[in-house]
Parts: structure tokens; C-alpha cells; sequence
């Protein structure tokens, strides 16, 4: 008998209520891994749509840059670059996945608000601002997915110990405790049986 329970109705029916009780959990927690795990592959493809989608936009970006900078002078540029204002137009928010807190970056796309001159700029200048505005939305975006790919992924590993632990050690260890007080009982009763047999004969 596992951990000396004896083997009494009483323990029979704990480690049957233990036994159901473990396995409910380890059905929901399957049921939570499965569903993490889709939030999370879908959010690894978007990911990779994003990374795609910004390597684009600041090759553009960059082109247009190296432009600016032959026809304007780097200098300029530089001068240029320090007078546009640090980006704040965000908000970090959150929601709930399982149980799972993921952040969510609530931003508004503004319309370009070039704070240089236009007489001393060109075209170039404008449409470089213009790519590093869209892969600056694009970050925002990417960040917030990636954060996300990371809790929910250590999330599922968490998960994944505890499952393992109630189908591999839990589950198995109550399924033997029941059969063997079963066994125990069933051994009881028909040895009762028997000495209730023989002591009719007597009488």
C-alpha cells in the first residue's frame, strides 16, 4: 500500500475524489496549454509579417536618408533630426489571455507635422520622415507582440510542469492507491464472507 493508507472506505473514497479532482485539472490545464499555445503561434505569424513588413519600409527609409543627406548635407540633416520631438503618443494597457497579462500599446497615427522648414529641405528629407513615422507605428506594434510571445510562452512552459506533474506522478500515484484499497476491501469482504460461512456450519 502506497504511504501506509490503510485500507478502510473512508481512504477509498478520499482517494477517489483526489483521483477525479486531479484528473479535472489536468483537463483544464491541457485544455489552457492548447489554447495558449494558438495565441501564441498566431502571434509568432504576426511577428514575422511585422519584422517583414519593417525591414521594407526602412530600407525605403534609409535610401530615401542617404538622399537627403547627399543633397542637404549631413550636417543639416543632423540638425534637422534634433529639432523633431521624442515620440509620447502612446499608452501601455493590458488584457487577459487564460489568465495571462499581456500588454497592449493604444497609439493614434497622427498626419506628419514637419517641425523644419521647408525652404531649406527637400523632398527626400519629407519622404524619409514620412517611412520613419510607419516603422515607428510598426515598433510599437512589434514590441507589443513579441512582449506578448515571451509571457505567454513561459506561461505554456509553467503549464506544461503542471500537467506533466498530475499525468505523470499525481494521476498515476492515485489511480494505484485506489486499486490497491479496492483490492484490499474486496480481499476483506470475501475473507468476512468466508468466516460468516463457516460459523453458519457451526451453528
Amino acid at each position: 500500500m502506497q504511504e501506509n493508507i490503510a485500507a478502510t472506505k473512508s481512504n477509498l473514497i478520499a482517494a477517489q475524489a483526489t483521483l477525479a479532482f486531479s484528473k479535472r485539472g489536468f483537463d483544464l490545464l491541457d485544455k489552457k496549454r492548447n489554447v495558449l499555445i494558438k495565441s501564441m503561434m498566431d502571434l509568432v505569424e504576426r511577428a514575422q509579417e511585422v519584422q517583414q513588413e519593417i525591414r521594407i519600409i526602412f530600407k525605403e527609409a534609409y535610401e530615401a536618408l542617404i538622399v537627403a543627406d547627399i543633397t542637404l548635407g549631413i550636417s543639416e540633416v543632423n540638425e534637422i533630426a534634433r529639432s523633431i520631438p521624442q515620440a509620447t503618443e502612446f499608452n501601455i494597457l493590458s488584457y487577459s489571455v487564460m489568465g495571462v497579462e499581456l500588454p497592449q500599446i493604444k497609439y493614434e497615427r497622427h498626419k506628419i507635422e514637419p517641425s523644419y522648414s521647408f525652404y531649406h529641405t527637400n523632398t527626400s528629407l519629407d519622404r524619409a520622415l514620412q517611412k520613419f513615422q510607419q516603422v515607428k507605428y510598426l515598433i510599437y506594434d512589434l514590441a507589443e507582440i513579441e512582449d506578448s510571445v515571451y509571457k505567454l510562452a513561459r506561461e505554456i512552459k509553467r503549464t506544461q510542469k503542471r500537467t506533466n506533474a498530475l499525468k505523470n506522478i499525481q494521476i498515476p500515484k492515485y489511480e494505484m492507491v485506489v486499486k490497491e484499497i479496492s483490492e484490499d476491501l474486496e480481499e476483506k469482504e470475501r475473507e468476512d464472507f468466508f468466516r460468516l460461512k463457516v460459523l453458519k456450519r457451526k451453528i
